[in-house]
């Protein structure tokens, strides 16, 4: 899945009414997902963690535990393509989810319950990038 259609499929999926639940984000995902072949499903988990990884950073998470930097790196995603890039380019703009705790744990099960549904089967999600909390070490380097 390319980036373009990850965040087109995070706009479709997004419930129109402000400061959507991420758990509502999380089910209309599951649901698309859960509709198309298994492929597309491992696509989607393979961007999710890519940004996700692309997120883990000092300047970002320094000061944050792994779990709660996580989820909120996950919020970022969640809300937006727009959100997101303003994020990776102004790391002042992660503050307010930071400090917010705006967390999106929900999205990190997507790919998983998606799978489920689809094949019935558990899945050990193994993608090209950890989306875990200081797993980017170029991100984590001093500068």
């Amino acid at each position: 899945m390319d980036e373009a259609r990850f965040w087109r499929l995070i706009e479709r999926c997004r419930p129109p009414w402000s400061d959507p639940d991420a758990e509502d984000l999380a089910a209309a995902l599951v649901e698309r997902l859960a509709a198309r072949p298994a492929a597309v499903t491992a696509a989607f988990a393979e961007t999710l963690s890519r940004l996700l990884w692309e997120l883990d950073r000092r300047e970002l998470g320094e000061d944050a535990s792994s779990d709660a930097f996580l989820y909120t790196r996950a919020a970022v995603v969640a809300a937006g393509e727009h959100t997101f890039r303003a994020v990776r380019a102004d790391p002042a703009r992660f503050a307010p989810f930071a400090t917010g705790a705006v967390w999106a744990e929900s999205l990190l099960y997507v790919p998983d319950r998606a799978w489920r549904r689809l094949t019935g089967e558990g899945w050990e999600r193994r993608t090209r990038y950890s989306y875990e909390s200081c797993s980017n070490r170029a991100g984590w380097q001093r500068g």
